[in-house]
């Protein structure tokens, strides 16, 4: 079998950083082509260039065996090439058909610019049933879950006969069972000799879906092999270029007095939850979506209220619904979506790191630029920030970079408590690695660490303790090293 596409020699080069360094690279039908690396190894500069984003300095694009420009992402799709953005592209007051067909609708009258709903509907509603996707083509795009908007994109790219796509970080934010529902799709496109390049961080989904699997490392292909061929650790290692053994640097110490004590947290996601966290001490919290972990932090921080319980902190009632009194009191919350609850993503580094303590820096009400500029570049000093300047917008970061950001932002404060929710979700492994370092630290420093995860690895790897939620309560709690992943998962389970 011939590959349906082939990339020889592609380099391409941004001031002062080459991207690509002559990367070579093929696909070929039903087959799915995994792509691993870092965050700036080059995966979604040589997608971009295939999707014709970005044109290539050197080197050659093969379809069908030509050679075949694509200068424009017009061209990409004229060539069936698609891509399915971590950032979903569709219109959400339009209906499903309506998006499935966005760019290339059906007219009854052309000239007049008469479209003809009917048969997009009618169509839209054959390409869903191919896929074995339950979804009214008449309902509007708002109404849907993100999983759900996901098959929807994959139906807008086969309605334009699409014989390649590009999946980034599809399943960053789905749920187990949507994951499940994409898998299945991913499936039936391949027995449908459709080819798919697929970017992940999740590693262990590579190894579920993928074929083959090509490694970048700072903008070259270290390897490409059956995916069958090589190890977590081995791929671990081959991106990251280190060994990684352990990948989790968690050093346990002596904890010290209880920081964080919730008695009996009650509202309508969380049933009679009571839990510790001391100085010295990071613990997991764990379960699975819809456990009832995020709304429990956000009670904990006050963004939520709650009937009954109470939430202390170092032995001091914290007040509900408060969050500037609990941030005051030394509560900080790193929540799960960075971009939108974490971060300003138009605000620069400097503004995003000191906007929890203007009042402590500044205390007169006026603020000095130059005192807030030196603070801002210490933090980014002491956690390796990733920036050629503190002025540098935080929507131009990459994600284990905004992360560190949110960090920072709350190490000014002086918290003493820290609730990570997600705190890894969607960045590579060396970003984790430095993450994992930084709550390491904090530790050691005598802060208290209370870590949501859906990564059992991680929660497994990195807490003294674990709690178990699930169906909005504790189900059970395990010192360090008694829990396994069958026994975790156990409880997970349970209701009740």
């Amino acid at each position: 079998m011939e590959p349906i596409l082939k990339l020889e020699g592609i380099t391409k080069t941004f001031p002062g950083v080459k991207a690509l360094d002559s990367i070579d690279l093929d696909i070929y039908p039903g087959e799915v082509h995994v792509l691993a690396g870092e965050n700036g190894a080059g995966k979604s500069t040589l997608m971009k260039v295939l999707s014709g984003v970005y044109q290539p300095d050197a080197g050659t694009i093969y379809v069908d065996g030509k050679a075949t420009p694509i200068p424009t992402p017009q061209a990409a799709e004229q060539l069936g090439i698609r891509m399915i953005y971590q950032e979903l592209n569709l219109v959400q007051e339009l209906s499903v058909a309506r998006n499935i067909f966005l760019g290339h609708e059906l007219y009854k009258n052309r000239v007049l610019g008469l479209l003809d709903f009917k048969k997009m509907e009618e169509r839209a509603r054959e390409i869903l049933a191919t896929l074995n996707i339950p979804i009214d083509p008449s309902v509007k795009i708002k109404e849907l879950g993100v999983g759900q908007q996901q098959m929807i994109e994959i139906a807008k790219a086969l309605s334009m006969d699409a014989r390649i796509v590009v999946f980034d970080e599809p399943t960053s934010s789905l749920t187990d069972n949507e994951i499940e529902e994409l898998f299945s799709l991913i499936a039936s496109l391949k027995e449908k000799n459709i080819a798919m390049f697929y970017i992940s961080h999740r590693l262990g989904e590579l190894f579920e879906i993928g074929d083959r699997v090509t490694i970048l490392r700072d903008g070259q292909k270290i390897d490409t092999k059956p995916i069958s061929d090589i190890t977590m650790d081995e791929l671990i290692a081959k991106i990251a270029n280190r060994d990684l053994d352990n990948l989790y640097p968690h050093e346990p110490v002596a904890p010290g007095e209880v920081v964080l004590e919730v008695k009996g947290l009650t509202n309508e996601k969380c049933k009679d939850i009571s839990l510790t966290v001391r100085a010295g001490e990071i613990v997991g919290l764990s379960g699975l979506v819809g456990a009832g972990r995020t709304e429990l932090a956000r009670a904990v921080f006050g963004v939520d209220d709650y009937g009954a319980g109470e939430v202390l902190l170092c032995g001091k009632k914290v007040p509900k619904h408060n969050p500037r009194k609990a941030a005051d009191m030394g509560i900080s919350l790193l929540p799960e979506d960075r971009k939108t609850e974490g971060l300003a993503l138009k605000l620069s580094i400097r503004e995003n790191e000191t906007v929890a303590t203007l009042a402590q820096l500044f205390k007169n009400g006026w603020i000095r630029a130059g005192l807030e500029r030196e603070t801002a570049e210490k933090y980014v000093r002491d956690l390796e920030i990733a920036t050629n300047s503190v002025e540098k917008s935080a929507g131009q970061l990459s994600g284990g970079t905004q992360q560190k950001v949110v960090v920072a932002k709350w190490l000014m404060t002086k918290a003493k408590l820290f609730i990570f929710d997600e705190p890894t979700r969607g960045i590579d492994v060396g970003a984790k690695t430095s993450i994992y370092s930084i709550m390491d630290e904090l530790v050691k420093e005598n802060a208290a660490i209370l870590m949501i995860s859906s990564d059992l690895q991680e929660v497994l790897g990195m807490s003294d303790r674990i709690y178990v939620m699930a169906g909005g309560a504790v189900q059970k709690e395990f010192a360090a090293g008694e829990a396994t992943q069958a026994e975790v998962l156990k409880y997970a389970f349970q209701e009740g």
